[in-house]
């Protein structure tokens, strides 16, 4: 220690010397009755509270979970092979903190906020419980500023808005997590901090979903939370409580934070065996009475705040699984009627390459077109109808063939619209590009490209506008308006661009 650096070490030691209060203190000590499956029975804890802190004497941690006459039931967060019969405890006085602030970002951690990216140790603003109150009704304000997805069957189909909570549902393997990965990458040019909290998932899923933010989107400000299938079932019941409690640190300051939940079937089956272990009478499919209302609870924390708590928000993309597409289960339903929408996905439309497989019929955003972009509203007002048309038109066409040169016009329409609304991963789009894709579409500028083209044709869309209709891309960027005058400069362009592939020989 560099010689001028003394004095000022001298006076911060005398300090918290003299702030050390000596005397006796009083220690409530507890005796582990049993252990099994990450649940221990502990008597001699009378005065223990739910929720509390217990530490162990062998340098191991648990919260209480269910309070009993004679003992309580602590949920293990480690050392699930070391705690035996016998061992001591004794209360913390303190419920479940975790770290929050800045020195988050960029990092993988645990449930508890430790690091697992070899990164060094986390530098906290400060610890918060992971129970937090939701805001209240007046602390809300009306939800309207748009989260763009960069997925073009969202942003104009079903729009979200920040403070949304809008839930991603479907079987499994066919893409909600891409879903909300894009989203996430779509947020590389946005002011939205990114929280994305993997519960039960598979390591090699983890890793895919880290992998593919560092190299495409903006992983400086994501937070990845990791409470893998392996880690102890108290670690998948607290992650998504320690999730939102990190992201509503930036809401909180007047920021904006999205965080994804993937995903919340596991976090209501981790719920279900804690419940189970620790002696609570299960209900419908064997699931406890309050699993509603833990989900309940953490989702409404969700939400956009009045100018005067700071108009900060926090929008959360909770994700399910469904079997065979029952979106009537206990879990689906639970989900469904807490959120603000859901969007559905089709394993029908994802065998058939239809990607994203979004259901256009059964997905919905509760909140409404008012969270869309004003460019895109007025550019896609009628695309919604058009296709549902489409779709039903097309039902019928299979069953013979259609004379009307109309309805033919209509379907050569619809099968366009479709291809366009189908996306690769990795790739979201921006305002621009979703605005003049909507326009060509509704102009009739790409009815006589072939299906194939279509894909082509969206990759050159941002490029060509930016060099042949840069004004008109300016001004929408920064007013986010469409008028005649560069709704037409664009067309122009647009109908430019088309002319540069081969026509179909049906117009």
């Amino acid at each position: 220690m560099a010689t001028e650096d003394k004095p000022g070490w001298l006076t911060r030691a005398k300090a918290r010397a003299e702030a050390i209060t000596l005397g006796p203190a009083l220690q409530e000590v507890g005796r582990v009755r049993s252990v099994g499956d990450g649940v221990a029975t502990l008597s001699g804890l009378a005065t223990a509270r739910l929720d509390e802190m217990l530490a162990f004497d062998k340098g191991y941690f648990g919260f209480v979970h269910a309070l009993e006459r004679d003992h309580v039931s602590c949920i293990l967060l480690d050392g699930l092979d070391e705690i035996e019969a016998g061992d001591s405890a004794h209360r913390t006085g303190e419920v479940l903190r975790v770290p929050v602030g800045p020195g988050l970002l960029g990092r993988v951690v645990d449930p508890l906020g430790r690091p697992l990216d070899d990164k060094g140790p986390i530098t906290a603003e400060r610890h918060d419980g992971i129970e937090q109150p939701a805001p209240a009704i007046i602390d809300r304000d009306l939800v309207t500023e748009p989260v763009q997805t960069g997925l073009l069957v969202i942003d104009t189909l079903f729009a979200l808005g920040r403070g949304q909570r809008e839930l991603i549902i479907g079987d499994r393997a066919i893409g909600k997590t891409a879903i909300a990965v894009d989203t996430i990458i779509s947020q590389k040019a946005s002011d939205i901090v990114c929280v994305y909290v993997a519960v039960g998932q598979k390591s090699s899923t983890v890793r895919r979903v880290i992998d593919a933010v560092q190299k495409h989107g903006a992983p400086e400000r994501c937070i990845f939370v990791i409470a893998e299938s392996s880690a102890s079932a108290g670690l998948q019941w607290i992650a998504p409580f320690a999730g939102f409690t990190m992201a509503e640190h930036f809401r909180d300051r007047g920021g904006h934070a999205l965080i994804v939940i993937d995903d919340m079937s596991k976090h209501a089956e981790t719920h279900r065996q804690l419940a189970l272990l620790t002696g609570q009478p299960p209900g419908r499919e064997a699931y406890p009475g309050d699993v509603f209302h833990v989900q309940a609870r953490m989702l409404e924390r969700a939400a956009k705040l009045a100018p005067s708590k700071g108009g900060g928000s926090l929008t959360a993309l909770p994700i399910a699984v469904t079997d065979a597409g029952n979106l009537s289960a206990y879990i689906p339903t639970n989900l469904i009627s807490i959120t603000d929408g859901q969007i559905v996905l089709n394993a029908k439309l994802f065998h058939e390459q239809e990607k994203p497989a979004v259901d256009v019929g059964l997905s919905v955003s509760r909140v409404g077109g008012k969270t869309q972009a004003p460019a895109l509203r007025e550019a896609a007002e009628s695309l919604r109808i058009d296709y549902a048309q489409f779709l039903e038109i097309e039902i019928f066409t299979r069953f013979g063939g259609m004379s009307d040169a109309r309805v033919k016009r209509q379907i050569r329409r619809g099968r366009r619209i479709g291809a366009a609304l189908a996306q690769p991963q990795y790739s979201p789009l921006s305002l621009i590009e979703e605005v003049g894709l909507i326009l060509a579409l509704q102009g009739g500028l790409l009815d006589a490209l072939e299906l194939a083209d279509i894909q082509i044709f969206r990759g050159k869309v941002g490029g060509w506008l930016a060099d042949n209709a840069k004004s008109a891309c300016e001004e929408i960027a920064s007013a986010a308006t469409l008028n005649a005058a560069n709704r037409q400069a664009m067309l122009d362009a647009l109908g430019a661009l088309a002319k540069t592939f081969p026509a179909t020989d049906t117009p």
